[in-house]
């Protein structure tokens, strides 16, 4: 997120979301580096776009959102990804998380149910170079079998329990990281650790997100 041309007003902004992810808890360097490279207002359209430096949520198409920068960025620091992982990313959305998940890791496999969202999500990796994701329209509640299985999980829609089809997937060692809660009020980000006897779970914070919705979108 350089500010090479930017306006004052805009570097300004910047600078202010930087500060305002320090100071809501994200402090891993590779994680702030990343959220500094990839300009969250490449992800934000239309009415929206003057508020792509706020850490707020904003609404995208086909009824989700854009998820708080700060949740985007304390997701990313629990997970702990290491350069030579492979990550899955369940709910690609405007695909600002999966940007920031490049940058990160070797390789980002990222789902949505929405193909207007994967394709808008794609237009904008290409644009940004970012050549080491790969987007897809699936059911993310089933994860993606043939690619598993993942050092990493992040999933940015809540379900009620983290989904079976995903704790299969994720390796040995590996982190998941999921919202999880029964109604769109309660919900707690949950950090997930499979270990040689089973799965270790962590409650993080209270969060708020859209519902793991199985099926694919009709849009």
């Amino acid at each position: 997120m350089g500010t090479d041309g930017d306006t004052p007003d805009l570097a300004e902004q910047k600078m202010r979301f930087l500060f305002a992810l320090r100071s809501r808890g994200v402090t891993d360097g590779r994680v702030l580096n990343a959220m500094e490279r990839i300009d969250r207002g490449m992800f934000v359209r239309g009415v929206f776009a003057e508020r792509a430096y706020e850490d707020t949520p904003l609404p995208i198409a086909c009824g989700q959102t854009i998820s708080q920068p700060s949740v985007v960025g304390l997701m990313t620091q629990a997970l702990e990804v290491r350069p030579r992982d492979t990550v899955l990313e369940v709910g690609t959305g405007s695909g600002y998380q999966a940007a920031i998940l490049s940058c990160l890791c070797r390789r980002v496999y990222t789902v949505d149910r929405h193909r207007r969202l994967v394709n808008e999500a794609e237009a904008v990796f290409r644009a940004l170079n970012l050549s080491n994701i790969t987007a897809q329209v699936a059911d993310g509640s089933r994860g993606l079998p043939d690619q598993a299985p993942f050092d990493r999980i992040l999933v940015t829609a809540a379900a009620e329990d983290p989904p079976n089809p995903l704790l299969a997937q994720l390796k040995i060692g590996g982190i998941m990281v999921v919202p999880v809660g029964q109604s769109d009020a309660v919900q707690n980000l949950i950090r997930v650790v499979r270990t040689e006897r089973g799965f270790t779970y962590d409650e993080m914070r209270a969060v708020r997100f859209v519902p793991l919705v199985e099926g694919l979108g009709s849009d």
